[in-house]
Formats: C-alpha cells, sequence, structure tokens
C-alpha cells in the first residue's frame, strides 16, 4: 500500500514536498507521476530503491528532486521553482522488479499506486 502527502496551493517559485509511505510489500524502485486536468498520466521522477539511482522527465529536472528513506520506507519528492504548467494530481507508484531506463517513463512497468495528492501552482 502505498499512501501519498504532500499536496497544497503554493504560488508560482514556491516549494512543496511530497511524501509517499510503503507499507506491505517489497519492491525494486518507486516513481511519481503526475495527470493534469485533461491530460493523460506523465512521468516525472523514478528512484531505485538499494542503489539511490534517479531519473527525471527534462520537463522537472533541475527542479524537481528525488530521495528515498529506506529505514521509514518512504520516498519522497521536493519540488521547487514551481510553475502553473507543474499543476496536477502527483502519484507514486512501485515497481515490483528492476526497470530498464526506458521502462522507467512508462505506467505499465508499476504494479502498485497511490492514491494521488493535488498540487496546485498559482501564477
Amino acid at each position: 500500500q502505498l499512501q501519498a502527502s504532500g499536496g497544497g496551493l503554493v504560488q508560482a517559485g514556491g516549494s512543496l514536498r511530497l511524501s509517499c509511505a510503503a507499507s506491505g510489500r517489497t519492491f525494486s524502485s518507486m516513481g511519481w507521476f503526475r495527470q493534469a486536468p485533461g491530460k493523460e498520466r506523465e512521468f516525472v521522477a523514478h528512484i531505485t530503491w538499494s542503489g539511490g539511482i534517479s531519473y527525471y522527465a527534462d520537463s522537472v529536472k533541475g527542479r524537481f528532486t528525488i530521495s528515498r528513506d529506506n529505514a521509514k520506507n518512504t520516498v519522497h519528492l521536493q519540488m521547487n521553482s514551481l510553475k502553473p504548467e507543474d499543476t496536477a494530481v502527483y502519484y507514486c507508484a512501485s515497481a515490483p522488479v528492476p526497470l530498464r531506463t526506458m521502462e522507467v517513463v512508462s505506467t505499465r512497468g508499476y504494479d502498485n499506486w497511490g492514491q494521488g495528492t493535488l498540487v496546485t501552482v498559482s501564477s
């Protein structure tokens, strides 16, 4: 089970930190996706659980940082320099097996999803 938290309303240029607490099963890696109204769910960031290797969508590279706390089974997404186009429902997801680089951006590799947390960035 994945429990996402930390969403909210923030002004453009501001910051938010999302968290996703995992329980009940083991996994190889975790990712964050987002879905804006009327758009498809898109990849944001991914991190491998053992090595902490991270990947980012080009749209968030340099502004967002994904990290994990192995002891607490929690993954965080630090979002800085937020833009109105970052407005979306953010979902965390876990993958049961290691994903190849080209697979991390697809929802198909993830088998467990959190409930989503809304991030709204005002201009």
